[in-house]
C-alpha cells in the first residue's frame, strides 16, 4: 500500500502569523488539503507559538471530526509538559516525539536513544495510557541497537529524519547513497516490528525514490516543500502531485 501523506501546516500558519490577521486560514488550506487526497494533517505547536498557535489545534481537531472522520490528527513537539497537556487535550491520533530544543528552528536530528531511553519510557508510557500511537523522530543511521530501544519503549513507529536526502537535490550520488542508507534503516525497523513514516525536505522530486526503496513506508509528513508547491500549483493539485510522488492512484 503507497505511502500516506500528512500535510504539515506549520509553513501556512508562520505566513499567516506575520500579520494580525486570520489568512491564510490554517483551517480552510488543512480542508483543501484532505478533500485533495492527503490523509491526515501534522502541526508541531513550539512553546513560542511561532507558527501553530495553541488556538489552532482545537478547530483542526473538530474539522476532522465533523467533515474527515477518515484522517488523522498528528502532533510533533518535544515531550516537555506543556506539549503532553495539549496532546492529552486535543487527543490527537498520532503523537510524533522529537528531540529539538524548543528555540530551535526547525527538527534537524533524530533521538540519541541510548541517551534518552528513561525520558522516552516514561513518556510512551504516559501516551499510551491514552491508547495514542506513538512515533519517535530517528535518524537514517542503520543503528539496530538504538532502533531495538525505540520498540523497547513502547513506539509504534519511528520516524526517518530525511534532512539531509532533502538537502542534496543536486547531488545525483549522494542522493542515491542517502536513500540506500534510510531504506537500510527502514528494513531494520521493519524487521524489529516497528512502522516507518518519513519526513523533513521532501518533495515531489525525490519522493519517488524514497517510496520504491521502502515499500512498506507508512506515511510521509511534509510541510515546507509542500507549501511552497502549493504557492504555484494550489493547495489541491499540489497536494495531488504528492499522493502521486507516493505512489497513490490520485
Amino acid at each position: 500500500m503507497p505511502a500516506k501523506l500528512s500535510v504539515n501546516l506549520n509553513a501556512i500558519a508562520m505566513l499567516r502569523n506575520r500579520r494580525d490577521l486570520p489568512w491564510p486560514s490554517v483551517t480552510d488550506l488543512g480542508a483543501i488539503a484532505l478533500s485533495a487526497g492527503a490523509s491526515g494533517l501534522t502541526v508541531h505547536p513550539r512553546p513560542d507559538q511561532r507558527h501553530i498557535r495553541f488556538t489552532d489545534l482545537q478547530p483542526i481537531r473538530t474539522l476532522i471530526d465533523s467533515t474527515f472522520p477518515e484522517a488523522e490528527f498528528n502532533m510533533e513537539g518535544y515531550p516537555e509538559e506543556g506539549f503532553l497537556r495539549l496532546v492529552e487535550e486535543h487527543r490527537p491520533e498520532q503523537v510524533t516525539l522529537v528531540p529539538d530544543d524548543p528555540s530551535q528552528a526547525t527538527s534537524d536530528h533524530g533521538w540519541d536513544f541510548r541517551k534518552h531511553h528513561n525520558l522516552l519510557g516514561s513518556v510512551v508510557a504516559r501516551l499510551k495510557k491514552l491508547n495514542l500511537r506513538v512515533s519517535l523522530f530517528a535518524d537514517g543511521d542503520p543503528d539496530r541497537e538504538a532502533l531495538k530501544i525505540a520498540r523497547d519503549v513502547g513506539a509504534d513507529r519511528v520516524e526517518l529524519y530525511t534532512g539531509p536526502y532533502g538537502g542534496c537535490f543536486d547531488d545525483p550520488e549522494k542522493a542515491a547513497r542517502l536513500v540506500e542508507e534510510l531504506g537500510s534503516t527502514a528494513d531494520i525497523a521493519i524487521d524489529l516490528g516497528l512502522a516507518v513514516n518519513a519526513g523533513h525536505d521532501l518533495t515531489v522530486a525525490n519522493l519517488p525514490a524514497l517510496a520504491a526503496r521502502i515499500p512498506a513506508l507508512a506515511e510521509v509528513s511534509i510541510g515546507h516543500g509542500l507549501t511552497a508547491d502549493a504557492l504555484e500549483y494550489g493547495m489541491a493539485e499540489t497536494v495531488r502531485r504528492f499522493c502521486r510522488a507516493c505512489g497513490q492512484d490520485v
